[in-house]
């Protein structure tokens, strides 16, 4: 999550930070809002290993997609290269989440 502040700089929220939020939200405590966040992230990773989707209605979606192979440039030599076919996650915000941060 990005968070703007006084600043107008932008601020990345850690997993601690999260998890704080997480609690504060839910009123859990912080291990068992660690717990439910490390379930979802390791439910979702195993999910994503199987070729699965993972839809959470309203906030997005998370699936794999492959990334053809293609030639691109070394930024130091300008050298050609071949950067290798791969598997990307890939989420896309879910329309209720895109209307909020608008």
């Amino acid at each position: 999550m990005i968070i703007y502040c006084i600043y107008h700089k932008y601020l990345t929220m850690n997993k601690a930070q999260l998890i704080d939020a997480i609690a504060s939200e839910a009123n859990l405590t912080k291990a068992d809002a660690k717990k439910a966040l490390d379930a979802f992230i390791t439910s979702t990773t195993g999910a994503l290993k199987q070729g699965d989707r993972v839809a959470l209605v309203g906030f997005g979606s998370f699936a794999v997609s492959s990334r053809s192979a293609r030639t691109g440039r070394n930024p130091k030599t300008g050298s050609e290269m071949k950067i290798p076919a791969k598997k990307v996650v890939r989420f896309k915000a879910g329309s209720e989440l895109a209307d909020s941060v608008k």
